[in-house]
């Protein structure tokens, strides 16, 4: 089968057709896969139709895969089903949260370098498109005077704000729940190692250091406003068997909202990172 590839908008995302199964897990094809994410934020391969087996080792290729403590599938404990569904995922009740823009790790000092998301059954009713935002592009648009602005600023994130977003009016027992996860202050800009820059926001990202709770909220409010305009962002549509895979450090991701009784089914493994937020 003749390999296409198409880059989708001017700054971000590449489709690939023609690459399935055993073809994907190839030394090649995770260096051009590396070289792409580099420049283009998403590869999305697809119809891959991978197996559990092949995501794994075409993770492998790509970086470190992060284990997943007490994960379901003891076969491949690289791998974590994301879904609605509470008898598939101790997790389930905490995927409203993903319907938020967001970058994952980000309560981590080195956030997870990418994610790779591969779909076994996607939603029967409508729903669950994921979309992408690309904060390279976003950073890189600002006027000057904005970056010079922000160059300071740092933000804390932590799991308590992503859950505040679902949860406004939480017990004391959900808030404590949550705020025994690590929070953690990174600068808004995050200047890379090859010195590119990118902006530190989402769900995740509660207040501004030094800054009163409207004046900070205020600001991130703008900036994931910016970020994730049309220019910026690229949608997904999901079909089955679909492989796609991101670079967490830089885009913001989120999934349309899907109802609880969904079928939607997604195999994800996650790549640990590389360089700490700077």
């Amino acid at each position: 089968m003749t390999v296409t590839v198409t880059e989708l908008t001017p700054t971000t995302g590449v489709e690939v057709t023609g690459l399935s199964g055993s073809r994907l897990v190839d030394r090649r094809v995770a260096a051009e896969c590396l070289r792409t994410l580099a420049r283009r934020g998403v590869v999305i391969y697809r119809e891959a139709n991978v197996n559990d087996n092949q995501l794994v080792a075409f993770s492998r290729l790509l970086g470190d895969v992060v284990p997943i403590p007490n994960g379901a599938d003891k076969a491949h404990p690289e791998i974590q089903q994301i879904t609605r569904d509470p008898a598939k995922s101790k997790l389930a009740a905490y995927r409203e949260a993903t319907f938020f823009w967001h970058i994952d790790g980000t309560s981590s000092e080195v956030p997870d370098k990418a994610t790779l998301l591969t779909a076994k059954q996607v939603s029967d009713n409508g729903g669950g498109d994921t979309e992408f935002a690309n904060t390279y592009a976003a950073y890189e648009a600002l006027s000057d005077k904005a970056k010079a602005e922000l160059e300071n600023v740092r933000v804390v994130h932590s799991f308590t704000a992503s859950q505040l977003l679902v949860y406004p009016n939480p017990s004391p027992k959900e808030r404590a729940a949550w705020d025994r996860n690590p929070a953690r202050e990174h600068p808004v800009i995050w200047t890379h190692q090859d010195g590119r820059k990118s902006l530190m926001i989402g769900a995740t990202a509660g207040e501004v250091t030094g800054r009163s709770p409207e004046e900070g909220r205020a600001l991130l409010d703008q900036l994931l406003d910016w970020s994730t305009q049309p220019q910026f962002v690229v949608r997904h549509k999901w079909r089955p068997g679909d492989l796609v895979i991101w670079d967490n450090t830089i885009m913001l991701h989120r999934a349309l909202p899907y109802s609880e009784t969904s079928a939607r089914l997604m195999h994800r493994t996650s790549l640990a990172g590389e360089e700490a937020v700077a």
